[in-house]
This record gives structure tokens, sequence and C-alpha cells, in this order.
């Protein structure tokens, strides 16, 4: 038997045993599994996950005990376990509209193949069509509802739709829960169109920094900024402030909240700095912090460098906000009727 053969009929077995959970799911470009842990919580059970980035895939499964399996586009549909929820966070690309505004004008047909043949959505869309999971949840920046002048997030819809789903989709700050400013898109489908997925009431936490940073005093020389960077930034800012642009770096106060964490973070860390007072320079998080300011728990493993670490938690998704809407899609109708228990 194969490696990956092995490896998915592992899987099975897991759903077949999986019966304590209130459902199982699947986790597309899992990254270091910030969606896992909020569906985990929820009281699901996971069967498959994917991740082609050998770094961020290493920290899931020093987390979770489980090895991602890789390129998703490599990966065939039949070979993933059925599941009653697909919960994935795709990379935002451009669709081709070309050949299909050719189809349409010679009044032919098209499907989701020919419009997003080419991105990661259309695996997320393969994969939906051959499983038909219960629900679905995917996230995404805010722009993608702007994005490609508002075709891709069109496609997306509508590709979504004609697989058989009802969709809503929200923007949420995920702010109301952590100290940092962070829209999202969160888009829900359900095959039950008789109760439409309600999103929940989200009541801000109104967190500030002082809530997720480590005590004063305690925090290693390394993350306070040199002297020579420290002149860098002010001097950088200064110009872009004199030019009339919006360039600046984010110096914050403990009481105060953050700008959006970025994977750009490990650079210069110039976006979120902490205040150390008159006579000492600001510093950067430490990933520590930056794991908390995503809302990770603290005893979330950190096992990579620190470059590589801010990079994964800057692409990770705000943990408490996924929590709330895995909660929500646990208690819809559709998955507490049962399981899906119709394995190949």
């Amino acid at each position: 038997m194969s490696g990956m053969a092995s490896e998915m009929s592992a899987m099975r077995k897991k759903h077949v045993d999986s019966a304590e959970g209130k459902f199982t799911f699947i986790d597309l470009f899992a990254g270091i599994g910030g969606i896992r842990h909020a569906f985990d919580k929820a009281g699901g059970t996971c069967l498959f996950s994917s991740e082609w980035d050998k770094y961020p895939a290493k920290m899931y499964e020093d987390n979770y005990g489980e090895k991602p399996a890789g390129d998703i586009t490599k990966i065939k549909a039949e070979d993933i376990p059925a599941h009653d929820v697909l919960v994935g966070g795709f990379p935002c690309q451009p669709f081709s509209i070309a050949g299909v505004s050719k189809k349409e004008s010679m009044g032919k047909k098209h499907g989701f193949e020919d419009e997003t043949q080419g991105t990661l959505f259309f695996d997320v869309a393969r994969i939906i069509k051959y499983h038909k999971p219960k629900m679905f949840l995917l996230e995404n920046v805010k722009n993608l509802k702007s994005h490609d002048k508002g075709n891709t997030f069109r496609v997306i819809i509508k590709t979504l739709k004609e697989l058989g789903y009802d969709v809503q989709e929200k923007i949420i700050d995920g702010g109301l829960l952590v100290p940092q400013h962070r829209e999202r898109i969160y888009i829900v489908g359900t095959l039950d169109h008789s109760e439409p997925f309600v999103f929940p009431e989200i009541k801000s936490k109104n967190l500030v920094l002082d809530d997720i940073l480590e005590k004063e005093g305690t925090v290693d020389e390394r993350y306070t900024l040199s002297d020579k960077l420290w002149a860098g930034l002010q001097r950088h800012a200064n110009k872009h402030k004199a030019k009339g642009n919006g360039f600046g770096f984010g110096l914050k106060k403990r009481d105060e909240r953050a700008r959006t964490l970025s994977a750009r973070y490990y650079k210069d860390g110039s976006e979120i700095l902490i205040d150390q007072g008159p006579n000492k320079n600001p510093r950067r998080l430490t990933p520590f912090e930056c794991g908390r300011l995503m809302g990770f728990p603290k005893k979330f493993k950190i096992t990579l460098s620190d470059t590589r670490a801010y990079k994964c938690f800057g692409n990770s998704v705000v943990v408490p906000v996924v929590e709330r809407l895995a909660k929500q899609i646990a208690k819809h109708q559709i998955i507490t009727r049962g399981f899906v228990k119709d394995l190949q």
C-alpha cells in the first residue's frame, strides 16, 4: 500500500471511530491550524488536512500530532474521506472571464471547471462537488469582494450556489475578540435551504494589548529595536509624512489596540511596536505575543524560528472568531441530524 493510500486508510478508520464527536470536518489550506483549533473545540473530529508549505505544516503537526497532506492540487477528491463540514482559507486569485464570455455569446453552457480552472478555489469546488459536505466555511481577506473588480467574488458565490448550497457571507472584524483591527470575509454554505446559516452576534470584548502582552521586564532584549533601526524607521516615517503619505510605524502603548498583524511583520516589526517608555527604544512583539494577538491559546507550541513564526501567525485566522462560527455550525440542524456514514 502506498504512503498516500495508507494515510487515507487511516483517516477512514478514524472517521469510523469518531462517534464521540459531534461532526466530522476536513481542513484545507490548514496553515498552522487556527481553524482546526476552533472546530476541534466545537466538538468536531478532523479527518483530513492539507498544507503545502512545510513550515506551517510542521507547526501544525507539532500541535495536533498529524502531518497534513501536501499540495491539494495533486490530491484526488475520492482519496479524501467523506465529511460533514469542509473548512479552509484559500488564497485569493483572479479568474479568467474571457472563455466564459465567449461561451455565453455562443449560447453554450459553462461550469465552474471552466471559470475557476487554475486557481486554488477550483480545488475547493471540486472537493465540494464530489463529497457534498453538509456545510462549509471559507475564510478570506476582506478585499476578496472587490478583487478583480468584483469578478472573483461573483464567480465564487455563483459556483457555490450552482453546487447546490445556500450561501451566506459576512465581513467580521476580529478586533471584536482580539486587540487588533482585522477584517475578514467568511462564507458559509449549507445543503439545507430550509434553514440558511445565521451568523452569530459577536459582542466586543474591548481588549487592549496589555491583555495579551507578556509582563513588562520579562521580554528578551533582542526584541528591542536597535538605535540604528529605530532611527531609520523614524526617518522613513517623517519622509513620507512630509510628502503627505500615510506610511508610519505603529507605536502603541499597552492600553491601546494594534494595527493588523501581517505576514511581513518579520521584516522590521514596524506595523506593531510596543512603547517601552521615554528612556528605551520600542520593541517588536514576540512570536508568543503574535499568537495571543491572533487568539491562539497560551499552550500553543511555537516550534519554528522567530522569522517563520511571524509569517505563520500573520497568515493565520483570528481563532476566537472562527470558534464562534464553528459553534454556530455545530448547532445547525443539518449537523445535529447525524454523521455522514456512507464511506467508500
